[in-house]
C-alpha cells in the first residue's frame, strides 16, 4: 500500500482528478461503521438480553452508553485533531472502533460489552473529521457536494437499518452484527491509510485537556439529567444531582476557557454569532424534530385506541423508512444548493420548512395519509437540507485558530437534543390520548420555532457566503 508523503499544511493545495473520489469514498466507508454501530443493534437487544441473562431494559444500555460516549469522545477526538492532525485522529477513531468491535464480539459478560461499546462510541468523531479533511482538501464546489454525500450515508441504510439487523440476528445470533461491523471498520481503516492525506500541522497547537474534561463532564450531567427527568421527574434527589453536575460544569468550562492560552473554544468565539446559533439551531431542531417524528408519531401509529393501531414493523416501514428514504436522497444536493445561495440562507430555509412543517403535523397528526406524507416532505428538509446544511456551518463557521471545536461541538448537540425532545414531550405522550399526542406535537413547534430564530440570529463567515460574494481565498474552512 502507497500513501502520499506528508505536506506542510500552509501549502493547503487542493486535491484533483481520481484523488478526490477515492478520499470521499475512503471517509464514506469511515463514516459508515459508525453509522452501523448506531442504527443496527436494536432489534438485537432482547437476543442479547436472553444470552448474556440480563433484562432488556439492563442491556438497553448497548445503545445509551455509545450515544454518550460518542457525545464526549466524539467531540474530544475533533478538537484533539487540530493538534495531531486529521488522518492521525481518524486512525485513532477507527483503532479504539476496532478495539471495541473486538470486545463485543467476543464479550462472555455484560460489563465487557458495555466497555467495548464505549470505545466504539468514539466513531462518532469519524463524521466531524470527516467534514473537517474535505474542507481542507476540497474547491467550496466540491466541498458543498462531499458534504451532502457523506451526510446522507450518516442518515443510514434508507430506513431498513432495523429490519437488516433483526434479519441478521435472526439468522445467525446478535454477535454476528457486530461481525458486520467488524468487517466494515477494517476496511475503513484500510481506506484512511491508503486515501486520506498526511498533513504537517504547522503551528504548535496544544490540546486543551482540561477544558475538555470540564465540557465532557457537562455533556454527561445533562445527558443524564435528561435521561432521568422521564422516568424520576425533575425533583427525584439523583435527576437534581446530574443537573448540579452539569450547571457546575458549564460554569467552570466558561471560567477555565477564560484563562488558559489555547483553549479549547474560546469564549469570544463561542459567544459570537457565527458560533452559537449553529449549536443551538442544532439542539432545537434535533428535539423537536426528533420527539415528534422518531416518538410522538411512532407512538401514535401504534396506539389501536386513539392512534392507528398498526404493529412495530408496519409503523417503522410506513412513518420511518419513506422519511429515511427521502433524506437519503436529498441530502447530496444539499450541500451544492448551500453553497450556490450561501450556508446561512440554506439553514435558514430548512429550519422555516421544518417550523411549517411542524405546524401542519400538529394539526392534522391523526390523519394517517396526511401523516404519512408530510413525514416524507420532513426527510427532504431535516436529513436531506438541514442536517448537511448543519455539518457543512459548524465547519465552515469554526474560530480559524480552532477548526474541530465547533464541529466537534456541534456533533454533540445531535444527540443532546434528541434526548432532551423526547424527555420534554415524553409525560405528554405517555397519556395516550388525543389530547396528549397534540400536546406533544404542539411542544415540538415551539421548539422547531426556537430553532428557526436561531437561524435568524446567525451570521456567515466569509467561508460560508453564496459563491459569488465569497471573498477570494475563502474557498473553504
Amino acid at each position: 500500500m502507497t500513501v502520499a508523503p506528508a505536506r506542510p499544511e500552509a501549502e493547503r493545495e487542493r486535491l484533483s482528478g481520481a484523488r478526490i473520489p477515492l478520499l470521499v469514498g475512503s471517509l464514506i466507508v469511515a463514516v459508515l461503521a459508525f453509522q452501523l454501530n448506531a442504527s443496527l443493534l436494536t432489534p438485537a437487544i432482547p437476543s442479547m438480553a436472553a444470552d448474556l441473562h440480563a433484562s432488556a431494559g439492563v442491556v438497553s444500555q448497548v445503545q445509551s452508553l455509545f450515544f454518550l460516549s460518542g457525545s464526549v469522545l466524539g467531540m474530544v477526538v475533533s478538537r484533539w485533531s487540530d493538534t495531531i492532525g486529521r488522518r492521525r485522529a481518524l486512525l485513532v477513531t477507527m483503532a479504539a472502533l476496532l478495539v471495541g468491535t473486538l470486545l463485543t464480539v467476543t464479550a462472555p459478560s455484560l460489563p465487557l460489552l458495555l466497555t467495548g461499546r464505549v470505545l466504539q462510541g468514539t466513531s462518532s468523531a469519524a463524521l466531524t473529521i470527516a467534514f473537517l479533511v474535505l474542507s481542507e482538501e476540497l474547491t467550496a464546489k466540491q466541498f458543498g457536494i462531499s458534504v451532502g454525500v457523506v451526510t446522507a450515508v450518516n442518515g443510514g441504510l434508507g430506513g431498513l437499518d432495523g429490519y437488516i439487523g433483526g434479519a441478521i440476528t435472526d439468522a445467525f445470533g446478535w454477535r454476528a452484527v457486530f461481525v458486520v461491523i467488524l468487517v466494515v471498520a477494517v476496511l475503513g481503516t484500510l481506506s484512511v491509510l491508503a486515501f486520506v492525506p498526511r498533513v504537517r500541522r504547522s503551528a504548535a497547537r496544544r490540546m486543551d485537556w482540561l477544558g475538555a474534561t470540564i465540557l465532557g463532564a457537562f455533556l454527561v450531567g445533562f445527558s443524564q439529567f435528561v435521561s432521568e427527568v422521564p422516568s424520576r421527574g425533575i425533583a427525584d434527589p439523583l435527576t437534581l444531582v446530574w443537573l448540579t453536575v452539569a450547571v457546575v460544569a458549564a460554569v467552570a468550562f466558561v471560567l477555565v476557557e477564560r484563562r488558559v492560552a489555547q483553549p479549547l473554544i474560546a469564549v469570544p468565539a463561542l459567544r459570537a454569532r457565527t458560533a452559537w446559533p449553529v449549536l443551538m439551531c442544532t439542539f432545537l431542531t434535533l428535539s423537536g424534530v426528533f420527539a415528534s417524528t422518531n416518538f410522538t408519531v411512532v407512538v401514535l401509529s401504534q396506539d389501536g385506541a386513539n392512534g392507528f393501531g398498526l404493529n412495530a414493523a408496519m409503523s417503522g416501514l410506513l412513518f420511518l423508512t419513506p422519511t429515511a428514504v427521502a433524506g437519503l436522497l436529498t441530502a447530496p444536493a444539499a450541500g451544492w444548493i448551500a453553497q450556490r445561495i450561501g450556508w446561512v440562507r440554506s439553514l435558514r430555509m430548512a429550519t422555516g420548512a421544518i417550523l411549517l412543517i411542524s405546524i401542519a403535523l400538529a394539526l392534522f397528526a391523526l390523519d394517517k395519509w396526511v401523516a404519512f406524507g408530510l413525514l416524507i416532505v420532513m426527510g427532504v428538509f431535516y436529513l436531506g437540507l438541514y442536517q448537511a446544511t448543519a455539518n457543512g456551518l459548524s465547519v465552515l463557521n469554526a474560530p480559524a485558530d480552532a477548526p474541530g471545536s465547533l464541529p466537534g461541538i456541534h456533533g454533540a448537540c445531535f444527540g443532546l437534543g434528541a434526548g432532551t425532545g423526547v424527555a420534554l414531550v415524553g409525560p405528554a405522550v405517555s397519556a395516550g390520548t388525543p389530547e396528549g399526542y397534540h400536546l406533544a406535537l404542539w411542544i415540538s413547534v415551539a421548539l422547531t420555532a426556537a430553532a428557526f430564530a436561531a437561524a435568524l440570529v446567525l451570521r456567515p463567515t466569509p467561508n460560508a457566503l453564496p459563491a459569488g460574494a465569497r471573498p477570494e481565498g475563502a474557498a473553504t474552512a
